[in-house]
Parts: C-alpha cells; sequence; structure tokens
C-alpha cells in the first residue's frame, strides 16, 4: 500500500517551479535543505530570509504522534473545533509497552494496563481521519520511514526523534503537540528559519565502522546544543555510500546534538529503499526531480560558502565510537576505552546489550548485528552479559524471523521484545534496578542520560552501533575492542571475532502479515469519543487563564536549577508515562529530577511560606492556592531532549508565570511559548548567581511585552537588598498574541468561534 501518492505527485509537480523562483529571488545556489524549506512557505515568498532571525510560516505535508504525546495532543486538538485534521496525520502506539518478560506477554500486559489510553487514540483517529497504528505496530519513526517518509517533503511529528525521516531526504522535525494541532487545525505552522550546518563525507565505512559512528563522532564535535537552530546536511561522496536505514540512523541522533532537524539527498540508496518497501510509484515521480531533491553541485563544491558551518569526515578512516555515560557527545574512539575508563573509574563490566530502538532497528542493523552473535555460537563463546532486542517495526521483526536472525539471538538467551520504544525510554522493568547498584550498560540507542533506561542513577549507559554492542556484550568487557583483542572460548582455545556482515535490504524482500494499520473511518462525525470523568489516565483539558495585562509582583523562586536541565529532568518518562493524558496527575513528578542550585538535592526545595523543606510539585500547588506567582530559573540548553510538551504544561498546570535560563532547547523554547508562559534569557549569564533562595521576584516593564523589549526584572533579596537584571526574550507579535490569550490553543479556539 502506498500511502498519500497523490499527495506527493502534486508536491513534486510544484516543486520546481516554487524552488527555480526562490532561487531567482534569494540569487544564490540552494542546499537541500532550502529547496524544501523554500517550496513548503505557507504563503508566496517575497524576501531571502535570514537565518537564525526571521520567523517563517510553513506548510507541512503530514504529521506523526507517537501515544504518549499524542494523548495531549488530541486532547488539545478537540478543543480546536474542527471536524477532521486538515494534513494527513498518524497515530502509533510504541511508548506505552513495557519490556520485562518477552514480546508477547509483554505486549499482552501493555494491552491489559493501557487499553483505556489506546480506545481513546483509535476512537479520537476514526473520528477526526487520523491513521492508526496499534500497540506492537513498531516505533514510529521506523514505521514512517517504511511507509510515508518521501524525499523533498516537509512532516512535523510530536517527537524529537522525527528527525529520522531526513534518512529519505525529509526535512522532518520535532514538534510539541501545540505546534501539531495547528497543523491539524488547517493553520500555518512557524518556525525560525534555521542555520545550516553541511557535513561532507567522503570515504566508505568498512570493517567494524557503521552509520551510527558518523553520528557519534558528529555528537562529539558539536555537542548537546552544538546543532542548536540549525539543520545539519550531509553530502559528498561518503554520504552516497550509506544505506538509507543508515542514513536515518545519523539523522535520528541529531536531535541529540540540538539540532532542527538532519536530512540526506536522494540517492540511489533511497531509490532502493522505496521500492523495497512497496513504493516504487513513490521512486518514480522522484527520479523525475531529482536535480531538485538534493543539493545544487555549486553548494557542495564549495560548502563553506554557503553553509554557516562545515565539518568534514572522511569515513574510510572513522573509528567506531563509544559514547557516554549520562550524556549523548561525549564520544571515545573505541581504541581509546580502556584509558578513559580507567581514568573516570567507569564500571568496565557490562551486564547488559541492548539493540533496537528507533535509531538503531532497521533490517540491516539486526543482520549485522546477528553476524556477530552467530559468532558467539560457532566459535564456543559464552555471552557475559543478557541480550535484549527491540524490532523496529513488525514488518522488520516478521521479515528478521523469516531469515532466522531472531533465532540466532534466542539461542544466546536474548530476550525480544516487543516492536515498541522499551529500554529506550525508561519503559524497562530491569531486574535489580531498585537497588542502584553501580553498574554499565550498552546500548544502540539515541539518548543515555541518567535513570532514562531504567530508573537506576548509577547504571552508566554507553551508546554504539548495535555491532559493537554485540561484540562487547558477548564479551562483557566495555574495554574490548573487536579490531584487535582476542577472546577465550568455552574450550579455553583464543579467537576472535571477524568483521560484521549483513545485507541492506533482505534478498527475499520485506514481508508481514499484519503490519498493524488501521484505517479511519470516511465520516467520523458519529464517532463519541468518551472519557470517563473519574479515570487517573486521561483528563479533559481546562483553558489556561489568559494575561491580564498587568506586571507579575512578588513572585517566589520555585527552583534555580543547577546544570544540566533536560525534559526528563523536568518531567520524567518512564512510569510517568501511563498519566501523559492527565495533566493534573502527571503534574505530580514537575520538575522532581531538577537539582536544587541551593542544597545540589533532587526534589527538595524551600517553601518561602513556612521555610520547610518539601518535594516540587507540592510546594508548587500550595503556591498556587495561595495565589503565588512562581518563577523557574535554570541554566543553559533547558529542556534539552524529548519534544514532550508535558515539560511545559506541567509548570503552567501548577501556577509557575515563567522559566528565565541561560539559554533554551529549541522545542522546549517554542512549547513554553505555546502554552502561554513567559520563556526569557539572561542579558548577562552571570545573574543567574544573582538569584537567591528566598527573593521577591518583580517584573518591571512587562506591561510593556512586545518585540525586541527587554523585560527588567527586580530581585528583592531577604536582607533589604536589591537588584535589577534585564532579560531577553525572542518573542514575536503572534507568539505575544499566544501569551495575551493565556495559550496557542486558546487563540485558535477564539479564531475558529
Amino acid at each position: 500500500m502506498v500511502f498519500d501518492l497523490e499527495m506527493i505527485k502534486n508536491i513534486y509537480s510544484s516543486m520546481k517551479e516554487k524552488v527555480d523562483h526562490a532561487k531567482s529571488i534569494c540569487k544564490h545556489p540552494f542546499t537541500l535543505s532550502e529547496k524544501i524549506l523554500y517550496s513548503h512557505l505557507w504563503s508566496n515568498i517575497e524576501k531571502r530570509f535570514e537565518r537564525g532571525v526571521d520567523y517563517v510560516d510553513f506548510a507541512p505535508d503530514r504529521i506523526a504522534c507517537q501515544d504518549a504525546t499524542a494523548q495531549m495532543a488530541l486532547l488539545q486538538f478537540m478543543q480546536a473545533g474542527k471536524k477532521k485534521v486538515a494534513v494527513p496525520t498518524t497515530v502509533h502506539c510504541d511508548h506505552l509497552i513495557q519490556a520485562k518478560i518477552g514480546a508477547t506477554t509483554d505486549l499482552q500486559q501493555a494491552i491489559n494496563t493501557s487499553n483505556e489510553v489506546f480506545n481513546f487514540l483509535e476512537s479520537v483517529s476514526n473520528k477526526y481521519g487520523i491513521g492508526f497504528w496499534k500497540p506492537g505496530a513498531g516505533i514510529i519513526h521506523q514505521v514512517v520511514l517504511e511507509n510515508y517518509a518521501f524525499p523533498g517533503g516537509m512532516m512535523i511529528g510530536t517527537d524529537s526523534h522525527t528527525v529520522n525521516a531526513g534518512g529519505l531526504g525529509m526535512v522532518a522535525i520535532g514538534v510539541g503537540g501545540a505546534d501539531a494541532v495547528d497543523v491539524m487545525a488547517g493553520m500555518a505552522w512557524e518556525l525560525k528559519f534555521p542555520k545550516l550546518i553541511g557535513v561532507k563525507l567522503t570515504g566508505k565505512l568498512s570493517g567494524w565502522t557503521s552509520a551510527k559512528d558518523v553520528i557519534l563522532k558528529v555528537a562529539g564535535i558539536l555537542t548537546v546544543k552544538g546543532g542548536t537552530g540549525a539543520i545539519i546536511e550531509y553530502f559528498g561522496p561518503g554520504a552516497e555510500n550509506l544505506s538509507c536505514t543508515g542514513k536515518g540512523t545519523i539523522c535520528n541522533m541529531g536531535a541529540e546534538v540540538g539540532a532542527t532537524t538532519s536530512t540526506f539527498g536522494y540517492d540511489r540508496s533511497m531509490e532502493k529503499y522505496l521500492r523495497a518497501t512497496g513504493r516504487s510509484e513513490v521512486a518514480d515521480e522522484a527520479n523525475n526531480i531529482k536535480d531538485y531533491l538534493t543539493g545544487d553541485p555549486e553548494v557542495y563544491e564549495k560548502p563553506e560558502k554557503y553553509f554557516d558551518q562545515v565539518i568534514e569526515i572522511n569515513l574510510s578512516e572513522l573509528e567506531p565510537h563509544i559514547n557516554g555515560p549520562f550524556s549523548p557527545d561525549i564520544a571515545t574512539p573505541i581504541s581509546k576505552m580502556k584509558d578513559v575508563l580507567k581514568e573516570n573509574d567507569w564500571p568496565r563490566k557490562i551486564d547488559w546489550g541492548l539493540i533496537g530502538s528507533c535509531t538503531n532497528s532497521s533490517y540491516e542493523d539486526l543482520s549485522r548485528a546477528s553476524s556477530i552473535a552467530n559468532q558467539a555460537l560457532n566459535k564456543n563463546l559464552s555471552t557475559k552479559a543478557f541480550f535484549g532486542i527491540n524490532p523496529g517495526s513488525e514488518q522488520v521483526r516478521f521479515t528478521a524471523e523469516r531469515d532466522g536472525f531472531l533465532e540466532i539471538f534466542e539461542k544466546l538467551d536474548a530476550k525480544i521484545f516487543t516492536n515498541a520504544c522499551g529500554p529506550c525510554i525508561g519503559q524497562w522493568a530491569r531486574k535489580g534496578a531498585e537497588k542502584e547498584e553501580k553498574n554499565s550498560i550498552i546500548h544502540s540507542f539515541n539518548r543515555n542520560f541518567a535513570k532514562r533506561a531504567d530508573g537506576n542513577p548509577n547504571t552508566h549507559a554507553f551508546v554504539a552501533s548495535p555491532e559493537i554492542v554485540a561484540a562487547i556484550a558477548i564479551s562483557g568487557d566495555l574495554a574490548f575492542n573487536p579490531q584487535n583483542d582476542i577472546l577465550t572460548n568455552d574450550k579455553g582455545e583464543e579467537v576472535m571475532l571477524d568483521e560484521p556482515k549483513g545485507w541492506e535490504l533482505p534478498p527475499d524482500g520485506f514481508d508481514v502479515d499484519d503490519n498493524g494499520y488501521i484505517e479511519p473511518i470516511e465520516d467520523g462525525s458519529n464517532v463519541e469519543v468518551v472519557i470517563n470523568p473519574d479515570s487517573k489516565r486521561l483528563e479533559k483539558l481546562t483553558p489556561f487563564e489568559p494575561w491580564d495585562g498587568k506586571n507579575i509582583l512578588g513572585a517566589k523562586l520555585l527552583i534555580k536549577a543547577f546544570g544540566k536541565c533536560t525534559t526528563d529532568h523536568i518531567s520524567m518518562a518512564g512510569p510517568w508515562l501511563r498519566y501523559r493524558g492527565h495533566l493534573d496527575n502527571i503534574s505530580n513528578n514537575c520538575l522532581i529530577g531538577a537539582v536544587n542550585a541551593f542544597n545540589k538535592k533532587t526534589n527538595l526545595i524551600k517553601n518561602q511560606i513556612d521555610s520547610e523543606y518539601g518535594s516540587v510539585p507540592d510546594i508548587q500547588r500550595e503556591y498556587k492556592k495561595n495565589k503565588i506567582d512562581t518563577v523557574v530559573v535554570g541554566d543553559h540548553n533547558y529542556g534539552e531532549g524529548s519534544s514532550r510538551e508535558h515539560a511545559a504544561m506541567e509548570p503552567r498546570h501548577l501556577g509557575v508565570c515563567a522559566v528565565i535560563v541561560k539559554s533554551f532547547a529549541r522545542i522546549h523554547e517554542t512549547n513554553l511559548k505555546k502554552q502561554g508562559m513567559l520563556a526569557l534569557t539572561f542579558c548577562n549569564e552571570s545573574d543567574y548567581d544573582l538569584f537567591l533562595e528566598d527573593d521577591l521576584i518583580t517584573f518591571v516593564n512587562l506591561d510593556e511585552f512586545s518585540p525586541g523589549n527587554q523585560i527588567k526584572l527586580e530581585l528583592k533579596h531577604s536582607d533589604g537588598s536589591k537588584d535589577i537584571i534585564k532579560l531577553n526574550h525572542s518573542y514575536n507579535q503572534s507568539q505575544i498574541d499566544w501569551y495575551d490569550e493565556g495559550s496557542a490553543l486558546n487563540l485558535i479556539k477564539k479564531e475558529n468561534l
């Protein structure tokens, strides 16, 4: 089945004219990113947009939502006053399935415990014309790559790893649910025109090195915030030597450097993948305009002239990398790992090797990893760590099982988990994690923040390619380098692992009995969506209150967050995922992972009403009950990580009026704006130090809130002294209108009345 073929044909039929017209105005050759961006403008181009400055309205082609974020997005859409989504939209059930025993048991348990949510998502999808992918169908990003992604398209998704679709030459961007609601409702989607980072790839991968190592290397270069506000565009002969799913892996983990998205130009590998996944018609259409589905030759010949930053990587010289722990940008070449482990006193023994997630769960990934696992069987090696496998989709799982890959892992006593996110997002019932023992695991996932996989703050999680994960899990030693290290087998013989081998695509083609897709009915007007008022999982939304137009006087400091404060710190995943459709219940995890700068503890802050210490949500609820405004203060890249808008909605729901930080992660800043909160940055970063635990905070000139106008803040300290600080903001007038109305959704509702 080919989805959206007519839509794709229409996009391609107009793309040449739109791109040529845009180039005539901009008067320079275009990168691929520019071709896609300028051909997806909401209205006709009138000028060249300035990168990193101009806010631009776009018209995305489609939307994808995963079950955890879809709940809140669809609860918001139900308030928008629309009968049907305006663009093709899908919902994918992949987050609410816990990995514990194995696929069959775990899937049934998820259906038993989350059936209320799944039924809600299915009925809402049916009512509003949304495609629905059942639990077990697969991980959203792999399913999108197999079914919906197409070269030159633009999509948004309510998950930060929507960027995975860049592997098929899209500009695919992770957003909060409120952004998705705008597009579902037929409105433009706003984005600051991105800067462009070019990554030139030369040479060819060989041996133990894989596509994963490209992004592990890039993460080490750019760090977790180096891609903020930019699209990363890969090009060069090395890019053409990568498989389509390998390209997807690279784009997927680009989210970990803060990039708006990543993409590759259309090439032979993409064409092969489209045809292998039953979309030959799309490949044929793409071939007709292939010059418009990649950057202009002049750009790639002199990239430094057309990109804001250029990185060059020779794939022939690239070494396998292992990144971590606790941050995906701590990049170590495998040959240096032994020394780095010793220097940092990280646990060398590996307890688990986990393969899969949306980043590395393709047929190619499983085939190469299984070739290593098979050597353990053939060379009489006992594996020293447990294996866990999460296939990316039912199509991948079915085909991999048919071709014997899963059987190989099963012979090593691996747990084959459901086609779902599982341990990658904290949905892992790991035995013994509650003991919080210091240990190391290695996985092919994208994100490795503290406590993310198993809830244990002392689990050191390292990121590597599936084949390296397999090799190290067999050895049980994080310092093991399969390129030159020797293992001793069960017979006392010394053996070495051979280089991984695999297939880019299945030689006998993909196959599946039931891919898990449910088509919505043509007219859903008679479908009733019922939410039990006593439900602990779902709750109808109450609109946020509009701003009264006055200055905020005498607000209290809720918490000054110290160091890294990701969306996992602000709104934890794991067991809290069950409450993603119930704003009040999930708000009980608000900022419980943030480190209090005054005592370096989590979830322990001073209550300025009675001077007692307690949990963040409890104290904030008391402030709200007493109608006391509060402020959150943070460090750099605040809100890094997931696109989850709950990290913005929870403090808003509990009564926080402003978040003031040194810098924001892109998606989180937008989410705060959408929910009617003040997202502000220090004019002088050192002013972070001026905030004291007992401060009273007054916004001096908020009543003059306007684009480009700095906001002045008065800090009154407990000793009677005062400090005046200046704050910057990036709000344009449309975004100020959201603030005025209390949220972007309130404005949509008002306009649809």
